[in-house]
């Protein structure tokens, strides 16, 4: 739980983050009474789940009280030229006799992305649009791929202007490929044989292509990649040791977060 993800959708978050007649007196005595009631419950309680949610408690208490994280959450604090760069409006995409709109979130989550980890967030990860074009494709990919690629520039850009191109990794990438050869109804079935991620920031030597498929995109021909070669990479950029680091299962017997436990030597 302590490690569980804010999700934050739309206005009504930064509402939800907000004290509402209450206050900042009265919300410390109803977090010491929690504190209470857990000091009661602890001696019977020997699995550790209080102790975590008294992080996830704690971690709840500094968002009420601190407009840190209400304040990265409004972009419209930013410089309209600024907005304007990342582009806005969620990506519409036509199909069939209606008109699909995507309900993930436009181009200002990426602005928010990079504002949230300003504030101090570890960890931020945000969809956009939808890639499963089993039809329409060409419609689908004109529509879609320089919004991602206009929002995706000018989130690197601005971690290099910033300062935090070091310090903060970013990653795209989906769950699979998509076919190289077009379906009947113009569009690309699921293919996990190839795929691809880019990767940027974090201190990593970028500026390069690793890997190689055949000239149809159909099969690797040089460098494969494992997806744990990424986390793996990603891990690193942490701090994290996935060469010792070990998580307990059921029987609490260790795991290693990873088979694959080298990060792509090509870019750390």
């Amino acid at each position: 739980p302590a490690h569980a993800p804010v999700v934050a959708g739309d206005q009504q978050t930064i509402a939800d983050f907000t004290l509402d007649d209450i206050t900042i007196e009265r919300l410390g005595d109803r977090k010491r009474l929690i504190a209470g009631l857990d000091r009661l419950r602890r001696d019977v309680d020997a699995s550790g789940k209080i102790e975590r949610m008294d992080v996830f408690n704690q971690q709840a208490y500094n968002i009420l009280s601190s407009s840190k994280l209400t304040e990265a959450l409004d972009y419209t604090r930013e410089d309209p030229h600024v907005i304007e760069r990342y582009g806005q409006g969620p990506p519409k995409l036509l199909r069939g006799s209606g008109a699909y709109h995507d309900t993930m979130g436009g181009r200002e989550q990426f602005l928010v992305a990079r504002r949230l980890v300003e504030a101090g967030v570890r960890c931020v990860t945000l969809t956009f649009g939808m890639w499963d074009w089993h039809s329409e494709n060409f419609t689908g990919a004109k529509n879609h791929l320089p919004k991602l690629d206009q929002a995706i520039t000018a989130l690197v850009e601005d971690l290099h202007e910033r300062g935090l191109a070091d310090d903060v990794s970013v990653v795209v990438w989906g769950e699979f490929g998509r076919s190289p050869k077009i379906s009947d109804n113009a569009g690309r079935e699921h293919w996990h044989q190839v795929s691809n991620a880019l990767l940027a920031g974090g201190g990593m030597r970028t500026g390069q292509m690793i890997g190689t498929t055949d000239r149809h995109g159909e099969a690797v021909i040089d460098r494969p990649i494992h997806y744990q070669e990424v986390f793996a990479t990603l891990y690193h950029n942490l701090g994290i040791d996935i060469s010792q680091m070990t998580f307990k299962d059921l029987n609490g017997r260790p795991n290693y977060l990873l088979e694959h436990r080298q990060p792509i030597a090509e870019l750390v």
